[in-house]
């Protein structure tokens, strides 16, 4: 059983967003790292906007797959910093970020049960 359900996770998107757009000032991020997470704001943003959150029947992008999306990110921030060979205060901001992405991941319901499919 996955406690975190669709509206919750929605709640906690807009607070990811909220997290990526203040780092770069609140971290003294800058360069590629506050490029980038300006960029994860801005695209997080969008997709939690697109997607099909229940009992929405409105949404171009299918919450299985806005987890599938997470889950990818979520991977990618754990393993670019030291990919890129960033230090410090950036590579252990977007590393955490990656671990919380990939927590809230694992503990998300992404399946839609029949009855919000059916609405």
């Amino acid at each position: 059983m996955r406690p975190i359900d669709a509206q919750f996770h929605r709640i906690l998107d807009f607070v990811t967003v909220v997290g990526f757009a203040i780092a770069p000032s609140l971290l003294g991020l800058q360069g590629l790292p506050a490029t980038l997470s300006y960029v994860l704001a801005a695209v997080h943003l969008l997709l939690t906007l697109l997607t099909r959150f229940p009992p929405a029947v409105r949404g171009l992008v299918p919450l299985h797959a806005h987890g599938l999306i997470e889950l990818l990110v979520g991977i990618a921030l754990v393993i670019g910093p030291f990919a890129l060979g960033w230090i410090s205060v950036s590579r252990t901001f977007f590393v955490a970020a990656g671990v919380v992405i990939l927590a809230v991941w694992a503990l998300s319901a992404y399946a839609v049960r029949a009855a919000h499919a059916a609405a």
